[in-house]
């Protein structure tokens, strides 16, 4: 008997996240045409909507026509301040902590600076008690929220919630983290990297779990991917899947990386690396374009300062620039021919330069057949998905869960 009502609570946790799931990504419907969408009889989606409702987590409107005779189709929908989810997003030498509404939206969002290695047990404190103070301050109720969302960079093992090595971020490697916010806040946690809850909230904004496989680049001080398969983030073995940064790139005399490694294409073509290139051979022979801007600055340049140069022409600018384009555009084309995706959605400040972008996809073009008429965009969210992943993360758990936690 226990079996038997574990394996029906199983099924309603199914059947209500399948409904949330649809109201999610397609907006407000009927009941009739929900029934249709995940295939139940009229009396199951009753019984769940009625349960939904009950717990405000679905409403339903004034009657609509249907075009028809007959009865008027009544419309509902996910309340999106029916609960809340709060957010810790940690990264090199700053956190974001926050909280967004169902669908997203933000209700508040802080940075905080750190500093590099900060003290793992410090870095909770600190973070815990600035999270409970912006609960407190905004007035949000305990019973609204679900819980918090946790994204580190680095390597994460999701499953014994560990922070296994931030590379920098915080001092300890296999470190317990999502144990020890459980801990200090008292919320239930759920965990990712960093890249992964940005791409988790790319899917979950743009409504695009249904695209059978992607591939998301993030180009920030680093370099990162993720990757999905049928909708579903894809982890790998030791969930180390999509390290795309730390592909050896340099056989021999490269670069040390924060990895350990030398020579990883984040030593080549980061944003970071491009400028601290640039900075090693700034001279009136080798960049002349370059160093008539660092004159103007005090010695000063910034990796737009490097971009525009190498638009006009600096030989040396174009150079390290090439080299790191060149890279980054082999990495992806592996991709591309060893996963088959159908989407790669870059993501990172230095893709709002055009001149960069028209530079990465001509390399990306050359080589690629035609059969591999792969789309290849700019997140619509670039730039915007910080302050949202690590809550989006608790968000997309209790949609999985079927509002059930």
């Amino acid at each position: 008997m226990i079996i038997e009502g574990d394996n029906m609570m199983g099924v309603k946790r199914t059947n209500r996240s399948a409904a949330l799931r649809v109201l999610n990504e397609q907006g407000n419907m009927s009941r009739k045409r929900l029934a249709e969408c995940i295939k139940l009889t009229p009396a199951a989606i009753t019984k769940i909507v009625g349960e939904l409702i009950e717990e405000n987590i679905i409403f339903e409107g004034k009657p609509v026509s249907s075009g028809g005779a007959g009865r008027r189709e009544i419309m509902m929908g996910i309340n999106p301040k029916a609960r809340c989810a709060l957010g810790i997003h940690i990264n090199l030498r700053m956190a974001i902590v926050s909280a967004v509404w169902l669908d997203g939206a933000v209700i508040f969002s802080e940075k905080v600076q750190l500093p590099s290695f900060a003290d793992a047990d410090e870095t909770v404190t600190t973070l815990s008690e600035k999270l409970n103070e912006l609960v407190k301050k905004n007035k949000l109720k305990k019973e609204q929220i679900l819980g918090l969302g946790l994204a580190i960079r680095g390597i994460t093992l999701n499953d014994q919630r560990i922070a296994a090595d931030s590379y920098g971020a915080i001092n300890r490697k296999n470190y317990p983290i999502a144990d020890r916010f459980e801990a200090a806040t008292g919320y239930k946690v759920v965990m990712a990297n960093n890249v992964r809850a940005l791409f988790s909230a790319q899917v979950f904004l743009s409504k695009e779990s249904s695209i059978r496989s992607q591939f998301f680049l993030r180009c920030e001080y680093g370099i990162g991917g993720a990757m999905s398969v049928n909708g579903k983030i894809w982890h790998g073995e030791t969930d180390r899947c999509s390290e795309i940064g730390h592909i050896p790139v340099i056989r021999r005399g490269g670069k040390p990386c924060h990895c350990g490694k030398s020579g990883c294409l984040e030593t080549i073509a980061s944003p970071m690396a491009i400028l601290e290139d640039a900075r090693a051979v700034l001279s009136e022979d080798k960049t002349p374009v370059l160093w008539l801007v660092a004159e103007k600055n005090g010695g000063e340049i910034t990796l737009e300062d490097v971009l525009e140069a190498a638009r006009n022409g600096d030989a040396g600018a174009s150079e390290i620039l090439d080299r790191a384009v060149s890279h980054i555009a082999y990495a992806l084309k592996s991709v591309i021919y060893i996963t088959d995706p159908s989407k790669i959605v870059l993501y990172g400040k230095v893709f709002e330069n055009s001149y960069y972008l028209t530079r990465l996809r001509s390399e990306l073009a050359e080589g690629v057949d035609s059969e591999h008429n792969i789309e290849i965009e700019k997140s619509r969210y670039n730039q915007q998905l910080e302050e949202k992943a690590a809550g989006l993360l608790m968000v997309e758990y209790f949609l999985e869960q079927g509002g059930m936690i």
